[in-house]
């Protein structure tokens, strides 16, 4: 499997991981003591860890760091933006498009030679 995606689906399912760590507990476990929901959290966190780490050791030797950066940027943003409307229930808003648009120059400026 080419560097790339290895790279792009570790990051990916990092991300999933830790937009749950980060903002689920927003809806789980708002009745709860924030320490509750820290602890909640960091045990997700552990897993985006386990799988963003490799990905970036495994990226770094083909891409360069602020490649590596950007690319986590868009995956973020493609992550969070369903993660927000379909599970937290958040509208959808066409700021979505424009920041994922931002993020494509981003992406072109960063990678070209």
């Amino acid at each position: 499997m080419p560097v790339l995606l290895k790279t792009v689906i570790l990051l990916t399912l990092s991300n999933v991981f830790m937009t749950f760590a980060w903002y689920a507990h927003l809806k789980n476990l708002a009745a709860k003591p924030w320490y509750v929901a820290a602890l909640v959290s960091w045990g997700i966190a552990l897993f985006e860890y386990l799988l963003q780490v490799p990905a970036n050791r495994i990226g770094y030797t083909q891409l360069s760091l602020p490649q590596l950066k950007i690319m986590q940027e868009v995956i973020t943003l493609a992550v969070f933006a369903p993660f927000s409307i379909w599970y937290m229930g958040q509208p959808f808003k066409l700021d979505f498009v424009w920041a994922g648009l931002c993020l494509c120059g981003a992406v072109y400026f960063i990678f070209r030679n």
